[in-house]
């Protein structure tokens, strides 16, 4: 069929494919992101059309478009090795971006070539479908996009991934995708305290359907480490290390079991090979940073007076490999906030604030990462810059939010221990009591937050929130 300009644009809309995603620019590091395919690329064993459908449209987003066709050959290349009885079903996707990449270049007639190349395959495989065709590989190629974006696409690659599995549930690769996104997802909900069990039994499916796919084993026993399950968690361990010894996506996630071991030179003795294999990696650099902190903080607690020049090198040797993981990836959170908390360590309190506030600035921060911002400031303010009001308005910040997060529990008991130290003090001012009438209220304890209500109103009668407060509290029980 022919296609004009205008409704060429309507068909690209149509099609399936990294363009119509919604995957955006402004919610990843695109060289990271770059850095990161390549390396899966050469070293894990997953079909590399996913990767290299999904390189064309991390180039496109770095305007080099050239560099996008050419991963583009190197997907249909793979497709043509290993599926070529399946050529049309699983090019779909490679198909769709080239004609968005030719469409960019002003390069209309190719565009509208693939545009044609897709519709005319989706009539052969589907008799109802002109564009959409329900394809479990298409949905599983999606969710692996998504899981490159970031946590805030993790939602939607779960949905994608149990899209996939609807056609076949025992797909190997299908399995993985869903076990590990839920995996993903699971680190980020907390119920105060309790380890969910969500990710346990995909894991477990995705290993028994993919018996030689180490980085899932890896993954598998991190989260029989959380259920304290660690003897069984460490075979797992043990046997992806035996299978594939040189795989740095096994090799991270062996070092991170053993750093929470507290086994901490095994766990930089692995994360040093595989820092020579992907030196770039961001996600080392954090765990090695976090290594040589959990090394300064056993040496503190063990000596009472732990060398100087021995807690001088772990400081710096963190403070570079932190630095190293956010000049990588600069919306890497938790390693802006792990840097920031060993600036104050080590006095250099300008740095500490300038990255925290850099912290505070990524444009994809979730509710409890903001709880973990502010109760880390919160410290920050309170320990070193000795400003105990400052202290509260932050802790009180995070504790304006929905409650969800492991932070969330850490505000309130700094602030309940900021608060009535005050008190004891005998510097207890209206408002003191007021925060405190706050804190008891959030954790349902009514008699005691009237009781603090009515002292922040005897020392401050007109009070119209401690009076509306009281009020309602009165009235709840």
């Amino acid at each position: 069929s022919t296609i004009s300009n205008n409704s060429l644009e309507s068909s690209l809309r149509q099609l399936e494919c990294h363009f119509t995603w919604s995957l955006l620019q402004e919610d990843v590091d695109l060289n990271d992101l770059e850095e990161t395919i390549n390396d899966q690329t050469e070293f894990l064993i997953k079909s590399n059309i996913t990767n290299y459908n999904l390189l064309s449209y991390v180039c496109h987003l770095n305007n080099s478009n050239e560099e996008a066709l050419r991963n583009l050959q190197k997907a249909e290349k793979a497709v043509q090795k290993n599926h070529p009885d399946e050529i049309a079903r699983r090019s779909l996707v490679t198909w769709g971006n080239y004609a968005w990449i030719y469409y960019h270049m002003e390069r209309y007639e190719e565009a509208k070539t693939y545009v044609s190349k897709v519709e005319n395959s989706c009539k052969k495989l589907s008799s109802t479908a002109r564009w959409k065709i329900e394809l479990p590989e298409i949905y599983a190629e999606q969710g692996w996009a998504l899981l490159k974006f970031g946590r805030k696409y993790y939602e939607r690659a779960k949905n994608c991934f149990e899209n996939a599995l609807k056609s076949e549930p025992n797909n190997p690769e299908f399995n993985t995708g869903y076990a590990i996104t839920t995996y993903r997802l699971e680190s980020f909900f907390y119920h105060q305290g309790e380890v969910l069990n969500l990710s346990l039994k995909p894991l477990q499916r995705a290993v028994e359907l993919n018996p030689n796919d180490t980085f899932i084993m890896a993954l598998l026993a991190l989260k029989l480490q959380d259920f304290k399950q660690v003897d069984e968690g460490e075979r797992y361990i043990e046997k992806a290390m035996q299978k594939n010894p040189d795989i740095p996506y096994v090799l991270r996630y062996a070092s991170k079991f053993y750093r929470r071991k507290g086994e901490l030179d095994k766990a930089l003795e692995i994360l040093k090979k595989a820092l020579a294999v992907t030196p770039k990696s961001a996600f080392l650099h954090h765990q090695l940073g976090l290594c040589y902190r959990a090394k300064l903080f056993q040496l503190k607690k063990s000596t009472r007076y732990p060398p100087r020049g021995q807690v001088e090198e772990l400081i710096r040797l963190s403070i570079f490999h932190f630095k190293t993981a956010i000049d990588q990836k600069t919306k890497f959170f938790s390693a802006y906030i792990d840097l920031a908390n060993m600036y104050a360590q080590e006095k250099r309190y300008e740095e500490a604030e300038e990255t925290f506030q850099k912290a505070s600035q990524i444009n994809i921060l979730f509710c409890d990462d903001k709880q973990e911002f502010y109760y880390n400031y919160g410290r920050f303010q309170h320990f070193h810059m000795k400003s105990g009001s400052e202290a509260m308005r932050y802790y009180i910040e995070g504790l304006k939010m929905e409650k969800c997060s492991y932070f969330f529990d850490k505000c309130r008991s700094a602030l309940k221990k900021l608060v009535e130290q005050r008190i004891q003090g005998g510097l207890g001012v209206a408002e003191d009591f007021g925060t405190l009438g706050f804190i008891h209220n959030l954790s349902g304890e009514k008699r005691e937050a009237i009781e603090c209500y009515e002292k922040a109103i005897a020392l401050y009668p007109d009070n119209e929130e401690y009076l509306s407060a009281l009020c309602e509290l009165r009235l709840s029980i």
